[in-house]
């Protein structure tokens, strides 16, 4: 079985928890694109962890992770985040984790050049999270980036450093006026944070393709969501990766192979970080109460989310995007406060109400329109069945599920393991 986890929206939709949760029934997890610009926060027996890279396969014992080849990788985070792990017990050696020889490496001038880009915009920028993302997918498409394997063959790795700093330079220094970057500082960090991930690194297509050999269940796990993706997503305000399920045996490096699930996550609510068009966005009050009663605030950045009420539009074009076969709803138990809880079912755009999700520059015109339903305003955090939810809260899933038509399998009322309810 070859499944992907996709988010939905805007990210920040629940994927660790579920990921987590479904991997109990998978022998693989796989990562397979973007870095640690995003986080997926899980809660279980062991304790909270926030994984930036990590799969969220690593905190079962019996899970292989693989960090795959569309990855940008941070060596210095990916070192410290498995650092961080290792002081809660969680065991990580190259069984349980292995990384794409082809998976290109952040380097500290990509965050360097991140933050100055974000500088120079001012009030106009993407709102990006300052990890080096954007360019060092720049550089991996110049072809003037490094990648995980040449840590294996240093002699052509170094060959190549004095050239590429000579030329990052030029934008760095000539660019933006800044510090120089020196041929020192990165052999420096290859020989800090690269030397004790070496036994990591291996070709991970070929295990990969060994395995579905092998009849093993493989999980291919998503950051961010498809209104981030580079191609699909509200551009300029994307990732620099293909966040999409149809590019996961591509990112993880057996583009021979073909999925046998989609599987989608959506929250009961709209959550968006950054910058960019968010039509059914909450201001002021209704923004600070539903922020407040769902913790949002971003796991990577720590920055507040923005929020409104579902967005169907959204969802609908998410779901068809990432070709989901069903769909998760996550953090419903955070709507039980509210008396009527309102959805976004349209937007209006010069004066007509539209379904289907325009081209992102038709949003900055585009204005929400709303409708109430009743809501259930009682605890359903201990909830375990279905039919243990009251009926206002049963209504507001099976309404979800018809207007975005796509089943919804699972419904989440807690950030606990096993806060889920699995739908008949």
């Amino acid at each position: 079985m070859l499944t992907a986890i996709c988010g939905i929206n805007w990210g920040d939709e629940g994927k660790g928890k579920m990921v987590d949760l479904f991997s109990a029934d998978y022998d693989i997890v796989c990562r397979y694109q973007g870095g640690n610009n995003a986080g997926h926060t899980v809660i279980n027996d062991k304790g909270k962890f926030i994984l930036n890279l990590l799969p969220s396969g690593i905190l079962r014992e019996d899970v292989v992770n693989v960090l795959g080849g569309g990855m940008v990788i941070d060596l210095k985070h990916l070192t410290e985040e498995m650092g961080r792990l290792r002081e809660h017990g969680i065991r990580i050696t190259p069984e349980n984790l292995k990384i794409s020889d082809r998976a290109v490496i952040t380097m500290p001038y990509h965050v360097r050049l991140d933050c100055l880009e974000e500088e120079r915009l001012a009030d106009k920028k993407f709102g990006s999270t300052r990890r080096g993302i954007a360019p060092v997918y720049a550089d991996k498409y110049m072809k003037k980036a490094f990648r995980m394997g040449e840590l294996l063959h240093p002699d052509v790795m170094y060959a190549r450093v004095k050239d590429i700093v000579e030329w990052k330079n030029l934008t760095i220094v000539g660019g933006y006026h800044s510090d120089p970057v020196t041929v020192e500082e990165v052999l420096e960090y290859f020989k800090t944070y690269g030397e004790p991930l070496k036994p990591y690194i291996c070709d991970t297509g070929l295990y990969l393709n060994e395995a579905n050999k092998a009849g093993k269940n493989i999980m291919f796990e998503a950051q961010l969501a498809a209104l981030r993706d580079i191609d699909f997503g509200i551009y300029p305000y994307t990732s620099s990766s293909s966040t999409i399920a149809a590019y996961a045996p591509v990112g993880a490096g057996v583009p021979n192979l073909k999925l046998d699930k989609s599987i989608g996550i959506m929250k009961a609510y709209s959550t968006c970080v950054g910058e960019g068009p968010f039509v059914a966005e909450y201001f002021g009050e209704a923004a600070e109460r539903l922020r407040a009663l769902g913790g949002e605030y971003g796991a990577a950045t720590g920055r507040p989310r923005r929020v409104g009420p579902f967005d169907v539009v959204a969802s609908r074009y998410g779901i068809r995007c990432q070709g989901a076969d069903e769909v998760v709803l996550t953090k419903l138990d955070i709507l039980s406060d509210y008396d009527e809880i309102e959805i976004c079912t349209g937007y209006e755009l010069n004066g007509k109400i539209i379904k289907e999700f325009p081209y992102p520059d038709a949003l900055n015109y585009c204005k929400p329109v709303f409708e109430k339903v009743k809501g259930w305003h009682c605890d359903i955090s201990a909830c375990r069945r279905e039919e243990e939810l009251p009926e206002a809260a049963r209504d507001y899933v099976r309404l979800l599920e018809k207007l975005c038509d796509c089943r919804i399998s699972y419904v989440a009322v807690g950030a606990e393991r096993d806060a889920v309810i699995k739908r008949g």
